[in-house]
């Protein structure tokens, strides 16, 4: 819709994850080592926890880009499944065929997977499960996702479980109960917002993927930036995009730190809560005009 009044050839802030506008800060590339380090990696578990929006997507989005090299990787994105869903989306992700009667079975199940990971070892490669949201886990199924780690031989382990969640998942683990997953938890990353100069590295990053040859925002609006979304980058997308909208509605080329201000309040809801607020007493005051008004003439005419 703005895109052309800027010059751009696309919006550069979209939400929906782009490989093109990949932009990796300090904290995602730090992040993103752990993670192919628990990938290659045998046995055990890798745990990378973060806010929401602070891009752990985009980290996972990235891995799953590298080449790895004699590494598979088994991908869940929808935690919220029982024992038996969990192991045939697993079965599912290794390419596993399961016959009706094995698909009913939590054995069976546990009996194919544990034949497919000792094929994949024999044939020097290495299998990992990922697991994102999961935060979301329940308990029984994370009890499950422990004993896949018991898959072994005599020397190493047979999978690499990779938990991927909000900062709750941390608390998840902490519980008396689930001391025997947290006990195999091998190495922990915890992602951080971006920091102010990341903030504007990352805004300027996606202008020049969508077509920019000027700086559109200034200094003092991507400082307002900052602040106004923490450094999260899906917040910083939300705010700039409607910062650039709101820009665009005025014909300015260029979007100032009253913009992105602006741009802040009504995403949050505050610009209409004040609004709502304040009407009230403009009607009140409105009546009260008329009324002196009213008051006058008659005083007047009298």
């Amino acid at each position: 819709m703005y895109h052309s009044f800027f010059g751009l050839l696309e919006p550069p802030f979209s939400i929906t994850p782009d490989p093109r506008y990949l932009f990796l800060s300090v904290r995602h590339a730090e992040a993103l080592a752990h993670l192919v380090y628990g990938v290659s990696e045998a046995g055990g578990f890798i745990q990378l926890t973060g806010e929401v929006g602070t891009g752990k997507t985009t980290v996972v989005r990235s891995l799953l880009a590298r080449d790895l090299p004699g590494v598979e990787i088994a991908l869940i994105l929808n935690p919220r499944l029982n024992v038996k869903e969990f192991l045939q989306t697993l079965c599912q992700e290794l390419k596993i065929r399961l016959t009706p009667a094995r698909r009913g079975s939590v054995k069976a199940l546990m009996d194919v997977i544990a034949e497919r990971l000792l094929s994949a070892h024999a044939e020097g490669r290495r299998v990992a499960l990922l697991i994102d949201e999961a935060h979301l886990l329940d308990r029984e199924v994370l009890e499950q996702v422990r004993l896949l780690t018991n898959i072994e031989t005599p020397t190493r382990k047979l999978l690499q479980i990779i938990l991927i969640g909000q900062p709750e998942l941390r608390d998840l683990l902490a519980r008396q109960d689930l001391r025997q997953v947290a006990q195999r938890i091998t190495g922990r990353h915890h992602l951080q917002a971006l920091s102010a100069d990341e903030t504007a590295a990352y805004v300027r990053h996606r202008l020049q993927v969508a077509g920019a040859t000027t700086d559109i925002f200034t200094p003092r609006a991507l400082a307002a930036l900052q602040r106004a979304s923490a450094g999260l980058p899906r917040l910083i997308n939300v705010v700039a995009d409607r910062a650039l909208l709101g820009a665009y509605a005025r014909e300015q080329r260029t979007v100032d730190a009253a913009m992105v201000r602006r741009a802040a309040a009504e995403i949050s809801g505050r610009e209409s809560s004040r609004r709502a607020y304040l009407w009230p007493w403009l009607a009140a005051l409105g009546v009260l005009l008329v009324l002196i008004t009213s008051l006058m003439w008659i005083t007047g005419k009298l």
